[in-house]
């Protein structure tokens, strides 16, 4: 894999979207200034202040495909057309109340409906706390007894789940459940099991979200595997190395407890690329979804892939990044008969506000991907003025 080519990898963006995407990486590879602003909009937020057109033409347009489904779909044609096929995402944050809950389950399957027929839409995805109250989701991960209340609560939440399951699997649209809080996982990776175990007979539907940050998830891949193999399901598996570092660590000291997260970026990284080889091996029953915008993965898992003779287009394996970032390794994937799905996320500016912060966040640290952004698109920007004398 070259993934130096940017002539492919940039070869959907204008002079102008280059240059948008160079000044913007510059600005947010800043760690100070991005966590100034980023208070600065949380408190706006908190006291409803119109603080959207900060968002609109910057961080918006590099990481956000537009802000409805219409909008997007010409992004997700324009990736189409390279051979990236997409997978969309109403990004709008867990709700709190039932009406709020509710409208979350008509978006999820508003866009399952949108993507189903589509050959460029294969995937979908929610959240699971934004079809139920996070609190719930922690008692019954800690085992706590719910109320009767709760209980007619939560069987809503479970009724909205498997709609959209249900849904999915009748619009043949692949569904992802995503990872969350270490705390509040154990009641989705239940539900996630539940859902396989009832949709997953002959195809690979319904997908769980593995983040591998965290030290116990490899025991747990082959536990699952193993489960699946004794009931005769098949499981899909999103392997991401995860989201929530920072929040996981602050609890975990304060609580005085062990942190489930893994010491260093080295023990992740083994981590990954353990469940990579482990799964690869097993793809007929588990299928993969690698999520990943580290090169040395991609590359351990196209080495894999060729060490258990499967071809680059086999359709139990996809790669996957976010839109707006590292399209020299979505381009060059696809350039080389992989298959690849970028997640496009949509939504009203305000409302994908939090999402935002967090591309910003993750682009502003020291171990992030900015560097590498930058240094590519300078090479591309540069390539086209030579190629223009």
């Amino acid at each position: 894999m070259n993934f130096d080519n940017t002539e492919h990898a940039y070869e959907l963006k204008s002079k102008w979207e280059l240059l948008r995407a160079f000044y913007l990486f510059r600005l947010i590879s800043n760690h100070r200034l991005v966590s100034f602003l980023t208070k600065v909009a949380l408190v706006a937020i908190r006291l409803k202040l119109p603080i959207s057109f900060l968002f609109k033409h910057t961080v918006f347009k590099q990481f956000c495909s537009g802000i409805s489904k219409k909008d997007s779909i010409k992004e997700v044609d324009r990736l189409a057309s390279h051979n990236v096929k997409s997978y969309m995402h109403y990004a709008s944050e867990s709700q709190k109340s039932e009406q709020g809950m509710d409208e979350s389950l008509y978006n999820v399957i508003d866009t399952i409906k949108f993507s189903s027929g589509k050959s460029a839409l294969p995937f979908t995805v929610f959240k699971a706390t934004s079809l139920g109250p996070i609190h719930l989701f922690e008692k019954i991960s800690s085992g706590t007894n719910l109320s009767f209340e709760e209980k007619n609560i939560w069987n809503r939440v479970l009724k909205r789940i498997e709609d959209c399951c249900k849904t999915a699997i009748n619009l043949k649209v692949k569904i992802f459940i995503d990872a969350e809080e270490s705390w509040i996982q154990s009641a989705i990776d239940d539900i996630a099991e539940s859902m396989m175990n009832k949709f997953n007979r002959k195809e690979a539907y319904v997908f769980t979200t593995i983040q591998m940050y965290r030290k116990d998830r490899l025991s747990y891949i082959k536990r699952i595997i193993d489960k699946a193999k004794k009931k005769n399901f098949l499981i899909g598996v999103k392997l991401v190395r995860g989201a929530y570092m920072e929040k996981e660590n602050i609890r975990a000291k304060n609580l005085g407890i062990s942190s489930p997260i893994c010491n260093n970026k080295k023990a992740t990284d083994l981590n990954f690329d353990s469940a990579l080889e482990y799964i690869i091996e097993r793809v007929h029953v588990c299928n993969l979804f690698i999520g990943s915008h580290s090169e040395d993965s991609i590359i351990k898992a196209t080495k894999l892939m060729k060490k258990n003779n499967y071809q680059n287009n086999h359709p139990f394996i996809w790669f996957s990044q976010l839109y707006g970032m590292a399209d020299h390794i979505s381009f060059n994937l696809a350039h080389e008969g992989y298959q690849v799905v970028k997640y496009v996320p949509f939504g009203p500016v305000k409302e994908v506000i939090p999402y935002l912060i967090r591309r910003a966040e993750e682009n502003s640290s020291v171990s992030g991907q900015t560097p590498r952004e930058l240094s590519l698109i300078k090479k591309e920007i540069n390539r086209r003025k030579v190629n223009m004398l």
